[in-house]
């Protein structure tokens, strides 16, 4: 059972990375307005959605390496494929490099929901 959680805590690290380099090169590239999400200013509230969003990976490291089986199984599952369907929801991005990480993103998600599903 630890090889399968530290195999998923290791899918969790690298689906956030992922998001967080994202983040980086929107930045360097010039895709994004200070202070703005999706074109219109941001609020407060946005940002803390935003803060929850991100994460989501993070607590996932640590629940899986602390909460039990087979209760991770079920909160793996509903984690990573509600992050699927909120990245989904964003589709197209307006970046080819952001429409490829989120496609390495769903591939991640895929990796997690299959060992996590397969967890015996």
């Amino acid at each position: 059972m630890t090889d399968v959680r530290i195999v998923l805590s290791g899918l969790w690290v690298a689906l956030m990375l992922t998001y967080l380099l994202g983040d980086v090169l929107r930045i360097f590239a010039g895709d994004f307005s200070a202070g703005e999400i999706d074109g219109q200013k941001a609020s407060q509230w946005m940002w803390m959605l935003a803060a929850v969003f991100m994460l989501i990976p993070i607590v996932m490291i640590v629940l899986t390496l602390t909460l039990g089986f087979p209760v991770i199984r079920w909160v793996t599952l509903v984690a990573s494929g509600f992050l699927i369907l909120f990245n989904i929801a964003g589709l197209p991005y307006p970046g080819a490099y952001d429409n490829f990480l989120i496609g390495v993103g769903f591939i991640w998600n895929a990796l997690i929901i299959w060992y996590a599903w397969t967890w015996a």
